[in-house]
């Protein structure tokens, strides 16, 4: 487990950040934000590179850092025997070297007796075996981030951290490279922790998130407990906040997909994700609280194919003349509408009222499925 609670002033960011990461079955960690919050100082502090004022950062049973107020730090570990891995936004091979070289030199980095991982399965689950006689300038970004990562897995770090890792790719190398960095729990047994500024990425990669908000721990929890919470959406949706709900895939049909929450099934477009469908597969649903509409009465000869009972739980304005409706639905759920004030006092609506919540499936194609451990 990683735990961390450090001060640093940082400009004029005071940075307060206080955190656990771990502790169970490996996963990734997601760090979200605004642009200036803190995330990537916060992996440079972790790392080393940046120094604390104060506190305790601590991986497993060991300290790679502590200091009290006033006092010079009790431990301090350089970056280079923190066991930890890193990459950047912008992968960093050495270009004189090749592919191979480049992987053989995070396996260089770490002391024999600590070496848990060898060059040919990394590269064969990366996909770079074919790659290893060629030098950096002739890969493409996708495939130079996945070399980066497989040189930070060689050095066998008790943690992986990733700053933006996609940041710099486009949509086509993006979608190459997710399924990968999905699998690396899994299949090497590490931890990852993941800065990103893409909620698709949250989303497609996370089991937990960290939201961070000038310099400081917002929450930490599971993703779709944070991106429910109502009070969080500032962070988490802006102005167009949305539900995200747990799902397994229970039916592949022409154009469309059936998939299983706790609140019952619905129906989703089937180009809405990039990768393969299977049944039993694991996703999320993330429904736009504009794309939900309520009725007092299940609906009979209607287009809308995703009808879900709910309870009415709270009404709050949302400006310019709309309100954000709260639903409890069964298996304790819970799904957010936006309605026009005027649409709320003609059908009657309070709290503690059963309604029915309203999804047309085409409104669920904008990439609303994306795909989760698969």
């Amino acid at each position: 487990m990683l735990t961390v609670d450090i001060a640093r002033q940082q400009g004029d960011l005071s940075l307060l950040l206080a955190l656990s990461v771990g502790g169970g079955e490996p996963g990734i960690t997601a760090v979200f934000g605004p642009s200036g919050a803190g995330k990537s100082s916060l992996l440079t502090l972790i790392a080393g590179l940046q120094t604390p004022d104060r506190g305790l950062i601590r991986l497993g049973d060991r300290v790679l850092f502590e200091r009290t107020p006033g006092c010079r730090p009790r431990h301090n570990l350089p970056p280079e025997t923190r066991r930890l891995g890193l990459v950047f936004q912008d992968a960093r091979l050495f270009p004189h070297l090749s592919v191979r070289s480049n992987l053989q030199f995070g396996w260089s980095l770490c002391p024999p007796e600590d070496r848990r991982l060898t060059l040919g399965p990394v590269a064969e689950m990366l996909g770079v075996s074919s790659l290893l006689d060629r030098r950096p300038a002739s890969l493409s970004g996708g495939e130079k981030q996945r070399v980066a990562v497989g040189r930070a897995l060689l050095s066998s770090p008790r943690l992986l951290m990733m700053d933006e890792p996609l940041a710099a790719l486009d949509s086509a190398r993006k979608a190459e490279i997710l399924p990968f960095l999905a699998r690396l729990p899994q299949e090497f047994g590490i931890p990852v922790l993941y800065v990103t500024h893409s909620m698709e990425e949250v989303l497609r990669l996370a089991d937990d998130l960290v939201l961070i908000d000038r310099g400081q721990v917002a929450a930490q929890g599971p993703v779709e407990t944070l991106l429910n919470r109502r009070d969080l959406w500032p962070l988490t949706g802006g102005q167009d906040p949305a539900t995200v709900l747990a799902a397994e895939v229970t039916g592949i049909h022409p154009g469309s997909l059936q998939v299983q929450t706790t609140a019952g099934p619905l129906w989703i477009g089937a180009e809405t994700t990039d990768d393969r469908i299977s049944h039993g597969q694991r996703v999320r649903v993330r429904i736009f609280a504009r794309d939900v509409a309520l009725a007092l009465e299940r609906p009979r000869a209607i287009s809308t194919r995703n009808i879900l009972a709910a309870t009415l739980t709270g009404l709050d304005s949302s400006g310019s003349g709309t309100l954000d409706a709260t639903l409890r639905l069964p298996g304790d759920g819970q799904l957010a509408a936006r309605i026009t004030r005027a649409a709320a006092d003609d059908l009657g609506l309070h709290p503690g009222q059963p309604v029915f919540a309203l999804i047309k499936a085409a409104s669920l194609t904008r990439g609303g499925m994306i795909s989760h451990s698969p």
